[in-house]
């Protein structure tokens, strides 16, 4: 004989969640992404008293990106054209996008903007900046302090 368990008057309503759940959305994605455009993932970083930002533009060519300064504001600006057109087959799901983008970063006060060297090279566009020496980080030892001994009485 079985053992008798807890009333669960919503349980079906659970079980048919879980199966719902699990079943296969598959525009899901397609139809979360109709309007995304593409915008190239950055990354900073400080190296050798220099502010490096590299910018991934796959599929992007130098004529299709704009680089500029403006006071304390960096500007990458661009646009992924979609020239190649299939008509032979029926799209079902397409992952890549297209269209105009533009990313824009505050540089640190003191920044040689004069001096900014950019290349670009296998998708990527690397831009370096000389630091002022106010705005470079500098380590800062940690002192241990002395260990205090918590003694709790029991009464």
């Amino acid at each position: 004989m079985g053992a008798i368990g807890a009333w669960r008057p919503f349980r079906e309503l659970e079980r048919m969640a879980r199966r719902w759940e699990s079943f296969p959305r598959f525009f899901e994605d397609f139809e979360d992404n109709y309007d995304e455009a593409f915008t190239p993932a950055i990354e900073s970083y400080v190296e050798k008293g220099n502010l490096v930002v590299r910018a991934d533009a796959p599929g992007l060519e130098l004529k299709d990106i704009e680089l500029t300064i403006l006071g304390n504001v960096l500007s990458i600006k661009g646009e992924r054209k979609n020239e190649h057109e299939v008509r032979k087959q029926d799209y079902l799901h397409r992952e890549v996008s297209y269209g105009a983008f533009e990313r824009r970063m505050s540089l640190p006060q003191g920044t040689a903007t004069d001096k900014v060297k950019a290349t670009f090279k296998n998708g990527v566009l690397e831009i370096t900046l000389p630091l002022a020496q106010e705005t470079v980080p500098k380590r800062v030892a940690i002192e241990a302090g002395p260990e205090k001994k918590v003694e709790i009485s029991k009464k």
